[in-house]
């Protein structure tokens, strides 16, 4: 494939990723893991992990970060700049056009009935890509105890009423990571020295 039907590949799938996700970059996970893994294999779920996992632990929306990454993966610049336009149109869009008449939007009953019913999808697609991303965890002990950790403190934050803040979260897990990796670099080099 060329790279200039690659850039209009890209645009055209962020296009409809972008126009037909509700409940922002969380839910879109499950469409981009389809579109990219699935269905056309320019990626491996492990490649897909790390993507959404530099695209939340980067400054920006998550669904942003991804399209730009993505893009630029396949196509260089010009994927990352068409993919990010794709993604981010339809909203910019959708957002205007609702903004300009909000608020005799929402006095339609229907409309209400219709975002209860988008509001219960957005739980569950975000639910689903949480639990496709868990089972594609390598599995290793320190992934289960970071999991483990983050659930249980999450739960019991959330039961007595305290405030949390999810970027401590990350910057956390993310030094839990490299202390990880750096321990067990230094144990195989031990090992490797000892067979010696």
């Amino acid at each position: 494939m060329s790279k200039g039907k690659m850039v209009l590949t890209l645009f055209l799938t962020f296009l409809k990723i972008g126009a037909f996700t509700f409940g922002g970059g969380y839910a879109m996970i499950a469409l981009l893991e389809e579109e990219f893994v699935g269905k056309r294999k320019w990626l491996t779920h492990e490649e897909f992990l790390d993507i959404i996992a530099i695209g939340e632990s980067t400054p920006g929306p998550i669904a942003i970060n991804s399209a730009t990454f993505i893009g630029f993966r396949q196509a260089g610049f010009f994927g990352s700049l068409f993919s990010t336009l794709g993604v981010v149109i339809p909203s910019v869009i959708i957002i205007t056009a609702i903004s300009l008449v909000f608020d005799r939007f929402m006095e339609f009953k229907y409309v209400q009935y219709a975002f209860e019913g988008i509001r219960v999808c957005v739980v569950y697609l975000i639910f689903t890509a949480g639990l496709r991303m868990f089972k594609g965890l390598k599995k290793k002990p320190h992934s289960f105890v970071i999991f483990s950790a983050v659930a249980v403190t999450f739960i019991a934050f959330y039961l007595f009423g305290l405030s949390f803040s999810s970027i401590i979260c990350i910057l956390v897990c993310g030094c839990v990571g490299l202390f990880v990796y750096a321990y067990e670099s230094i144990r195989k080099k031990r090992e490797g020295g000892a067979e010696r």
